[in-house]
């Protein structure tokens, strides 16, 4: 019997590999590690003290500056500018020696209250006498109690005791460079002698009564910038605004920080009001 001659197949089967997904994935990753970061970044932040959150952002708002370096920006003078939606940008750390300054306001305050404690005559008031330290600069409030009052009741005329604690205060910021700005506030009781005269009355002579004073006794004429009598739209206790402790006198001796960001947001502003009111030629009626 014949032998057949089948021809030989050789078969090679290619091994099949899963399909390319590319470097999508990568990107994602890349995304959410830097999500991540920023994230640990933050709450490492919200843990810290206020200098060193007040350090990270003054770098970022002059970054690569060293300590004993300075801009000259726009924003790092303190004047700020205007962004594209027409809001005014202020530089949050102005071109002032802030930490300085707040020694400085804090030594008056101790000042005050040390000539306030070896004074004679002054145990009645003295506690009213509150000293505080803030942003805002030094804020002095001579606050009235149920029975202890700084004026008479009902009137704008100073006690004895009343002036001559007026006197320490003046003499002790008088020695500053910082702005004054006096302010009169009363409780929400109606005030009932007469038709014309009210708590904002009221409140406007008790302040204009403490800058008299204060003027005679060490404060310049230049140094105070305004006296107002703000009634009771201010209260200090605002649960209860026919609590005594809402009629006071305030005496803010301001930072010279708080004085540039003002007047930055004000010629920002100006800037502004400005340019809406001269607008584009094309805008123009024809005359």
């Amino acid at each position: 019997m014949k032998a057949h001659n089948h021809p030989i197949v050789i078969v090679r089967r290619k091994e099949s590999h899963a399909a390319h997904h590319g470097g999508a994935w990568k990107v994602a990753y890349a995304d959410f590690v830097t999500a991540m970061m920023a994230f640990f970044l933050v709450m490492w932040l919200a843990a810290q003290d206020s200098r060193i959150r007040d350090a990270v952002a003054g770098y970022f708002a002059e970054p690569g500056l060293m300590p004993h370096e300075q801009s000259n920006s726009l924003l790092a003078s303190g004047q700020g500018g205007i962004d594209a939606s027409g809001m005014p940008v202020i530089q949050r750390r102005p071109n002032v020696n802030v930490e300085a300054e707040q020694r400085a306001l804090s030594a008056t305050a101790e000042h005050i209250k040390q000539r306030l404690t070896e004074a004679q005559g002054f145990s009645t008031l003295r506690d009213q006498v509150e000293l505080t330290v803030t942003q805002e600069g030094l804020r002095i409030e001579l606050v009235e109690r149920s029975g202890s009052s700084f004026f008479d009741s009902g009137s704008s005329v100073l006690r004895g005791e009343s002036v001559r604690i007026l006197a320490v205060i003046a003499a002790e910021i008088g020695k500053l460079q910082n702005d004054v700005v006096i302010e009169g506030h009363t409780d929400s009781a109606r005030y009932t002698q007469g038709q014309v005269y009210g708590n904002w009355e009221l409140s406007g002579d008790r302040a204009n009564a403490a800058r008299r004073v204060m003027m005679g006794h060490g404060l310049r004429d230049r140094q105070l910038r305004a006296f107002h009598g703000l009634a009771d739209t201010e209260l200090r206790i605002k649960d209860n605004p026919l609590d005594p402790r809402n009629r006071r006198v305030s005496i803010v001796v301001r930072s010279q920080a708080a004085v540039a960001i003002e007047a930055a947001v004000r010629a920002s502003l100006a800037q502004r009001d400005s340019t809406v009111a001269d607008p584009p030629r094309e805008f123009r009626s024809a005359r």
